[in-house]
This record gives structure tokens, sequence and C-alpha cells, in this order.
């Protein structure tokens, strides 16, 4: 007698899951950062309207890079968590090779990230690397939790992490701090994501 293996509806893991979903995650970072540079470079000024308009991307991309890896892997337990860490890393060497063939080449990038590194573009490949994975790894977290507790519909998810970033901007204006609006945002963003998810696991344990 042979029995059906009944499908895995939560907690993805597998090797074509994480491949399918990086990739996607991949195409989808680099859209957001051609778009990006298509803001830095043809809108007008150095206003409000063009940092507005870069911060939204930057906080969008956040968004996707952190909680559609939870989404796809359907993460509910650990399993499933690290499955959504792995769709981020992958999701970094997808865009990594986009970068190195296509806007490298074709000198995109208005400002000097190469002179940071003595002319190498390796430098930042690894916080790359890390940053996408620990993004989709702390989405993941809060990602199950929410699911645990109801329906982890993505405005649930990252509606905290959103409202977390605003005012960890504002108090980081409030204080003096000057950086640029979207790397304000993008700090701010990954911090409140990584309280959250700490929150998380707390309330778990």
């Amino acid at each position: 007698m042979s029995a059906s293996v009944a499908p895995t509806t939560t907690d993805r893991s597998d090797f074509r899951t994480v491949m399918v979903s990086g990739t996607k995650m991949g195409a989808l970072t680099a859209a957001a950062v051609v778009l990006f540079l298509v803001v830095a470079r043809f809108v007008p000024g150095t206003g409000g309207a063009r940092r507005g308009m870069e911060t939204l991307i930057v906080l969008a991309a956040g968004v996707l890079a952190s909680f559609l890896p939870g989404r796809w892997a359907a993460a509910r337990h650990a399993e499933g968590i690290a499955g959504a860490a792995a769709i981020g890393l992958w999701g970094t060497i997808v865009f990594m090779a986009f970068d190195i063939v296509l806007l490298r080449p074709f000198r995109a990038y208005p400002w000097t990230w190469d002179a940071i590194g003595g002319g190498s573009s390796w430098w930042y490949l690894p916080i790359w690397w890390m940053l996408g994975t620990f993004l989709a790894w702390m989405g993941g977290i809060v990602t199950a939790t929410q699911a645990a507790r109801g329906e982890a519909t993505l405005t649930r998810t990252a509606g905290p992490a959103v409202v977390g970033a605003v005012l960890l901007v504002i108090v980081a204006r409030l204080a003096g701090l000057q950086l640029a609006l979207p790397v304000q945002t993008g700090a701010g963003f990954t911090i409140a994501l990584a309280v959250l998810a700490v929150v998380a696991l707390a309330r778990k344990s």
C-alpha cells in the first residue's frame, strides 16, 4: 500500500522555493535600485521632492525585502524562518549578478562607492549579503509571530516596522542627526524591524 504525502503549506524551505522566491526577490531589488537611480539622476534639484521619492523607494524596498520572503516561505516555525532567511540571501546574490553584469559596466551609480574600498566593489557585497539575509530573517520572525495570532497580512506585519522607522527618523532629526533622509529611513526601518523581532522572540520564550 502506498501513502500519498500531503503538500507542505507552511514552513517551506525546500530548494525550489528558496531558488524561485530568491530570484524574484533579486529581481524586485534590481527594479527598486534602478528606480532609485532614475530618480536620483533625472528628478531635478536636491530638495524635498527628490529626497521624498528616494525615501519612499527605500522604505518600500525594505518592506518587500523583509516580509515577502517570510510570506513565500509561509514562515510559522523555525524551519520557515530559516527558509525566509535563505530566500533573502539568494535574492542578494541574484541582485549581485545583475549589478556586476549591467549596472557597473554602464557606470549607473552617481556616487563613489568604489572609492571607499580603494577602487574595489567587493567591500560592500558581503555587507549586502548580510543585510538582505538579516532583513528576511527578522521579517520571517515577525511574520511567524503574527501568523500565530491571526492572519499575517503584509499590512499587519509591516505596519509596526514602518511606523517605528518614521518615529526613529523624527527622533534622529530632532536630535540633530543630519544624514540623508533615505539613509536615515533605511537605518530606522532596520532597527525597528530588529526590535520587533527581538520582542517577538522574548514573548515566545
